[in-house]
């Protein structure tokens, strides 16, 4: 016989267990497979979200057609003109890092297996191998917060840039950009979720008028490119390009070669007190370095490196580490643009850098070089050089001690974050010049969507031109 109360203490039980059940089942459930994604300006809400390190980080890479990049890898003899090497293939090796540079050629100079000799123009390779072993890469652009464009813009453009008709210099601008809009990611913020790399700078793309007499394509100017960012190794004066440093040749792949490197230069004996490496520009008569190198010359305190064609060999990583690892400071004038490689080949070798104007890396790294320019670096403006009335030697002398060690320091600390480490290495302790130029561009969008879910029109400023952006200062 059933004892009294059994069946109600069975109903019980029941009613627990499907409690229990659709508890669990909560805990399980990911919203964001409910609610539009962060792309569709609403948050995306997950029970799980706070133990998810790449939410907010997600990146999505857009799977362009084989003409936009690996065309130009594996016809890569063809990129010759508007670069500095007659034949680019060997630049390709490595992951585009190149050549590796051996233990017998080192000269006490380098250390480790981490250097190559490494092509400037290579930037938009490396950072998309980079990309490729990204830990928060998704293949649901949905729950991406910005869409990765691997195009080689750079390198496109560097076969069409002497070209004399103007269509084919901008007719793989045109047809990069035909072929975004028709993809779903776009329609998404049309395309200002969306981002790009050029190994070349910005002004290489921002021809304004159709006219022979005019340089670049006008890529950056069409509507649809607009509403891209662009990383690369010189921004341009609009808001929507941001710069990032140029590769240097030094390529860590684990947290002791940095270590071991910053050792090396942070005890490193220095017999000049500023050196400058670079060619002349009799051409160009706004040019200071005519000045610059006529006081190098002048001075039993400078090494002065001719880089000019016959001289000597500037493009050596070996060479030009050699120099810089020997002197205390390092003159750094403008040349065909702004800005130079040579900036973070000094750095790497914990020489302070000298900027003579803004626009060579105060208003250009903003991710990457601290705020404080007096921390790293020295400043003397020089407007204009039919005024020249500097005596740097005289300047670089009157820097009390203390001063040099302090700013020592601080351009050896800034060496990590300057540094593109091995696409095949993992650092663990240190963000590289990848590192943080992704999570500038991540939080440059998620400022955007946050505008959007305002209620505000996104394109206020977003591709507006800063008038002030290198303008002198004296501060």
């Amino acid at each position: 016989m059933e004892k009294p109360g059994r069946s109600y203490n069975n109903h019980n039980q029941l009613w627990f267990a499907i409690l229990i059940s659709f508890i669990l089942l909560l805990l399980c459930f990911h919203y964001s497979n409910t609610f539009p994604s962060p792309n569709n300006n609403v948050f995306t809400f997950s029970l799980n979200n706070n133990t998810d390190s790449c939410n907010g980080r997600y990146v999505y890479i857009q799977n362009l057609p084989f003409r936009f990049n690996q065309f130009l890898l594996q016809n890569c003899h063809i990129l010759t003109r508007g670069t500095d090497k007659s034949n680019m293939c060997p630049y390709m090796k490595n992951l585009g890092l190149g050549p590796e540079i051996k233990n017998q050629n080192f000269n006490g100079v380098l250390l480790s297996n981490t250097w190559y000799a490494t092509n400037q123009f290579l930037l938009e390779v490396i950072f998309h191998n980079k990309m490729k072993n990204y830990e928060c890469l998704t293949n649901d652009s949905s729950l991406a917060s910005a869409i990765f464009v691997p195009s080689y813009i750079g390198l496109d453009i560097s076969r069409f840039l002497w070209v004399s008709n103007l269509t084919v210099r901008d007719s793989s601008g045109f047809e990069l950009v035909e072929w975004l809009v028709k993809k779903p990611e776009w329609k998404r913020m049309w395309g200002r979720d969306h981002f790009l790399v050029s190994g070349r700078i910005s002004w290489d793309f921002r021809r304004q008028f159709d006219d022979l007499a005019y340089w670049g394509s006008k890529f950056r100017f069409l509507p649809e490119s607009m509403n891209m960012s662009m990383l690369a190794v010189e921004a341009s004066s609009w808001n929507n390009d941001y710069a990032i440093p140029y590769p240097t040749s030094f390529h860590p792949s684990m947290d002791g070669e940095i270590y071991q490197w910053q050792s090396k230069i942070r005890h490193q004996k220095r017999e000049f007190l500023f050196t400058f490496t670079g060619a002349p520009r009799p051409e160009n008569e706004e040019s200071i370095r005519g000045k610059i190198i006529e006081q190098c010359r002048g001075s039993s305190f400078c090494k002065f490196i001719d880089c000019s064609y016959g001289g000597e060999k500037c493009d050596d990583p070996v060479n030009v580490m050699k120099v810089f690892e020997n002197s205390v400071f390092s003159l750094q004038p403008s040349g065909d643009s702004y800005t130079r490689r040579s900036i973070f080949d000094s750095i790497l070798a914990g020489c302070i850098p000298v900027f003579f104007h803004p626009g060579t890396a105060y208003s250009q790294y903003k991710w990457h070089l601290p705020k404080t320019r007096t921390k790293y670096s020295v400043y003397i403006p020089v407007k204009d050089v039919k005024e020249w009335n500097v005596d740097i030697e005289k300047v670089l002398l009157r820097i009390p001690e203390k001063d040099v060690i302090a700013m020592r320091e601080e351009v050896i600390k800034l060496i990590p974050k300057i540094v593109y480490a091995d696409p095949r290495g993992k650092l663990d302790n240190f963000e590289d010049a990848f590192d943080l130029a992704l999570k500038g561009i991540l939080e440059r969008i998620e400022n955007v969507r946050e505008t959007m879910r305002k209620g505000k029109d996104p394109s206020v400023g977003f591709a507006d031109e800063d008038h002030y952006k290198y303008t002198f200062s004296d501060n």
